[in-house]
C-alpha cells in the first residue's frame, strides 16, 4: 500500500507554521516538525518555537523532547520521523511534515548515505590546517575533490566544510558521490512538495529583521542566559551552534558587544535563508508558492485538492 504524506518546506520567518494550521483545518493531516533546533527544550524564543496556543490548535511531533546538551543528527530524525508518520498513517491520516532543515527532508526522501565515522585524528589535521590557512581557503580545497558539495556550503561554514572533508580523506571519495547512491528507508510513501519563497528577496530580509528584534523584546538575551548558565553546555554542542545561538553566546563570553551578536545573527539567518530558498529550488517536483500572496493558502489547498 503506497502512503502520502505532505513536505511544507521554506526558508526562515516565511510564516510555514500558521500556514500549516491552517492546512489541518482543512485537511486531515497532524504535524511533524522538520527543524533540528525545535527539538531542544528550553530553547523557545530563539527558535521562534510555536506558542502554547498554537500548539494546543494543532499539535507538532518531534519537539521539545531533547535536552540542549543532547546531539540529533539527520539519522536520528528519519527514524523518529518515521516512526511518528506511522502512527499517523495506521490513524488513517495524512502527516504534514513542516519545517526549515533542508538536509532533514532531504535525508528523509532521499535516503542517507553510509558515510564513514568521525575520526579525531583526521579532524584535528584539517582543524590545524584551516588555522593555518582559514576557512575559506579549506573551502577551496573541497572545491577541488567535491564541487557539488562546496558549491552549498558557506566559505565559512567550519563544521560541514570539516566534515566533507573529513569524509574524502578516510573514503578517497567525495561526499556527494556517496550521498547519491544512498536510498530512502521508506519507499512506499508518494511526496507532495510544497515550497515558500518569498519575492523580491529583500521582503524576506526585512521579516527576518523584524523577527529578531520581536524575539530580544520578548526576553531572547534572558534565553540565552539561562542556557549559558547550564552545566555541560557548551559552544560546541549542537544545538548552541544553531543560529542566533551562537552569535549571542559568544557575548556572553565576552567576545563581542551586544549590538555585534545582533549584527551577526541578523547576517548569519539571511545567509540560512538563501541555503534554504536554494536547497528548494533544487528540489524535483515541486509546488512553490509565495506565502505573502493573499490567495496562498488556497493555492495550497488546491494543489493538495487535485493531488491527494
Amino acid at each position: 500500500m503506497r502512503h502520502t504524506a505532505i513536505l511544507l518546506m521554506g526558508p526562515t520567518a516565511s510564516g510555514k507554521t500558521d500556514l500549516a494550521i491552517s492546512l489541518c483545518r482543512r485537511f486531515p493531516c497532524d504535524l511533524i516538525s522538520v527543524d533540528s533546533a525545535l527539538v531542544y527544550r528550553g530553547m523557545n524564543i530563539g527558535t521562534a518555537k510555536p506558542d502554547a496556543k498554537s500548539l494546543s490548535r494543532a499539535p507538532h511531533r518531534l519537539i521539545d523532547f531533547l535536552d540542549p546538551e543532547d546531539s540529533y543528527s539527520a539519522g536520528d530524525f528519519v527514524r523518529d520521523a518515521s516512526r511518528e508518520m506511522g502512527k499517523i498513517f495506521a490513524a488513517g491520516r495524512i502527516p504534514l511534515l513542516v519545517g526549515g532543515t533542508m538536509m532533514y527532508f532531504r535525508a528523509l526522501t532521499r535516503g542517507i548515505a553510509v558515510l564513514p565515522p568521525a575520526d579525531d585524528g583526521v579532524r584535528r589535521e584539517i582543524d590545524a590546517e584551516a588555522a593555518e590557512r582559514g576557512w575559506p581557503a579549506m573551502h577551496a580545497t573541497l572545491a577541488e575533490v567535491d564541487p557539488d558539495t562546496a558549491s552549498r556550503i558557506e566559505p565559512n561554514d567550519r563544521q560541514r566544510i570539516q566534515r566533507a572533508l573529513e569524509v574524502y580523506r578516510l573514503s578517497g571519495r567525495p561526499l556527494s558521490g556517496l550521498q547519491r547512491e544512498s536510498r530512502p528507508l521508506r519507499d512506499d510513501i508518494r511526496w507532495l512538495r510544497i515550497g515558500l519563497v518569498i519575492e523580491p528577496r529583500s521582503v524576506l530580509h526585512e521579516r527576518i529583521e523584524r523577527r529578531l528584534e520581536k524575539m530580544l523584546e520578548c526576553g531572547f538575551l534572558d534565553e540565552m542566559r539561562r542556557l549559558y548558565a547550564r552545566p555541560g553546555l557548551g559552544p560546541d554542542c549542537p544545538a548552541m551552534r544553531s543560529v542566533g545561538y551562537r552569535q549571542f553566546w559568544q557575548h556572553l563570553d565576552g567576545e563581542i558587544s551586544l549590538d555585534e551578536a545582533r549584527d551577526r545573527a541578523l547576517f548569519a539567518t539571511r545567509q540560512l535563508a538563501k541555503r534554504q530558498i536554494t536547497w528548494l529550488r533544487s528540489e524535483d517536483d515541486i509546488f512553490l508558492v509565495d506565502p505573502l500572496e493573499a490567495a496562498a493558502i488556497d493555492a495550497i489547498s488546491g494543489f493538495l485538492a487535485q493531488s491527494l
